[in-house]
């Protein structure tokens, strides 16, 4: 059995390559942009550092603030009701139909996100008391938290522009440009970052830069649209016609249970602020938890929901459950990689890219603490992306929203019991087991309805990743404690490269070559395990990477 063994029987097949393709697009943008986000977060742990000034606390609430209620509105509430909707329509009633659907439903995002953001703009200085309690022991950091959230604010809408054209885009089989625009963002916060000279400076030109970016990303889909052949307009006034309010029904409930995990992040926000440097070190282990969740389940879910819209509507059961099976399997292939490296050498990654200037060993230990309690969640945030499709593609929003609110209570009690026994790494802990009780949640409700139960094949795969995971984490765990041992092998090679240009300089950063070598020594043991357990066949994996008709 293997990755693509989930994609038997073989009248199907077809579907859930398109789905792995359009998979693969995403991952491959998702990845250039979390590299691009990877040189922004050096250069603002460089620059902010985390608990040694109050700069890099109001720079990351300011940031966390707008994208909370960007997966909230935006991500959240229309991929859950209007990328099903409107894929029918499609389907249906024809592009123009489809179209017109999708220009009143901007126009009422719109309106309505501009409208919170008007809202908090001038609520701020209070709206601040209640998000991050803890700043009001510091006047200059609550003053510097509000005056960056404020700018960053309008970010707010222009994602919802951007997600809400991505879903035009991605209903109509076009994931190009939808993916590679977050690229922008980094790209356009390192421009406004490098040149500063202050700490002050760096915090202010990268929240002016946020807002710069969303306003660029709003523009260049816009343009993507309409060369696509939608024609969907820039518009701000609301219209509530049948199909907009049957939208805003399904949206509602579907917003909250999408942003399941960011409401609880959020949450450990208002407790962490207590903490001076609390809430840099969260953002700092929630950029790389991160990673696989942009890499994996978004790119998978925002595949998946269109393709499965589709095979509900057309009331094709059979590839309905290729597809999740399928992305179930191809999601935690990923995934549980991922966790095994934050779970076994959290310290090692942290201490070895970051370390430096303003971010100091003490915030490399603080943040590998958190890093690792996220390990353990990263296979349920990332099947939190995957499960809420099948949900979402029926239009049922109901049902994940009240898993949703179930997690939230989880993540409440136990993120803050763990949080007075052990600091920050108990909020950790708390996201983490949310998201777990909600996974078991929505596998549970989904096998009694009989909507979708994984297949006997498809489950032995996952235990073959599971094997294959643990064996790149005891990999990964060794180096980690082997590390003085592996930095001095590589400083030793500094005196045989001293004639080739730039290697002595390369070879000097001993950390950092560490830190990437033993990354893809590790990735590139759990792919051979993976050949050797038979979790994926090479001729197999050929098969779902071949370019078919979607």
């Amino acid at each position: 059995m293997s990755v693509s063994d989930a994609e038997t029987p073989a009248p199907p097949a077809k579907k859930p390559s398109g789905l792995l393709r359009n998979s693969l697009i995403n991952s491959s943008f998702t990845l250039i942009s979390r590299l691009a986000g990877f040189a922004r977060d050096l250069v603002l742990a460089a620059y902010l550092g985390a608990s040694g000034n109050i700069m890099a606390d109001a720079y990351n609430t300011a940031q966390a603030f707008p994208n909370l209620f960007r997966r909230i509105f935006a991500e959240g509430a229309f991929s859950a009701a209007f990328v099903p909707s409107y894929s029918a329509s499609l389907e249906r009633d024809g592009k123009e139909a489809a179209d017109k659907m999708a220009h009143d439903a901007m126009a009422t995002l719109t309106f309505i996100t501009v409208a919170f953001c008007l809202l908090c703009q001038f609520t701020m200085p209070w709206l601040m008391m209640v998000i991050k309690p803890g700043f009001l022991a510091d006047p200059a950091k609550y003053k510097l938290a509000v005056l960056f959230t404020q700018i960053t604010m309008p970010y707010l809408p222009c994602m919802a522009i951007v997600a809400h054209l991505s879903g035009v885009l991605n209903a109509r089989g076009r994931f190009l440009m939808s993916a590679g625009v977050p690229i922008l963002l980094n790209a356009v916060t390192l421009i406004s970052i490098l040149p500063q000279h202050t700490v002050y400076a760096s915090a202010l030109w990268g929240s002016i830069g946020t807002l710069i970016a969303g306003i660029l990303q709003a523009a260049m889909l816009l343009w993507g649209a309409r060369r696509s052949g939608a024609h969907v307009n820039l518009a701000i006034i609301p219209v509530f016609s049948k199909d907009i309010n049957r939208l805003l029904l399904l949206a509602v409930p579907g917003a909250l249970a999408a942003a399941a995990t960011q409401v609880n992040i959020f949450i450990s926000g208002i407790f962490s602020s207590s903490i001076h440097g609390a809430t840099s070190w969260l953002a700092m282990a929630d950029r790389f938890y991160q990673l696989p969740i942009g890499l994996v389940g978004v790119a998978i879910g925002t595949a998946l929901l269109p393709a499965l819209s589709r095979a509900v509507h057309a009331e094709d059961h059979e590839a309905a459950q290729v597809q999740m099976d399928q992305a179930v399997v191809f999601s935690m292939a990923f995934a549980l990689p991922a966790a095994a490296a934050l779970m076994a050498m959290p310290f090692f990654l942290m201490d070895g890219l970051y370390t430096r200037d303003a971010f100091h060993l003490d915030d490399a230990h603080q943040v590998a603490r958190c890093l690792f309690h996220y390990g353990w969640g990263v296979p349920a945030f990332v099947l939190t992306r995957i499960l809420n499709p099948a949900f979402f593609a029926r239009k049922d929003t109901f049902g994940p929203m009240r898993f949703a609110i179930i997690s939230v209570i989880v993540n409440l009690s136990v993120g803050l019991t763990m949080f007075k026994l052990i600091g920050p790494a108990g909020l950790a802990i708390g996201t983490s087991a949310a998201a777990w009780v909600n996974v078991a949640l929505m596998v549970f409700t989904l096998a009694k309805r009989k909507t979708w139960i994984i297949t006997p094949k498809a489950f032995r795969t996952l235990l073959l990743l599971l094997l294959c995971g643990l064996g790149m984490a005891a990999f990964c765990g060794f180096s980690s404690f082997e590390r003085p041992l592996i930095q001095g092998w590589i400083g030793s090679v500094v005196p045989y490269v001293r004639g080739i240009p730039l290697l002595p300089v390369i070879f000097s950063h001993t950390k950092e070559i560490a830190v990437l070598g033993v990354c893809f020594a590790g990735l590139f043991l759990y792919i051979g395990l993976l050949f050797i357990t038979g979790a994926i066949k090479p001729h197999e994996l050929k098969a779902v990477l071949r370019r078919r008709p979607a």
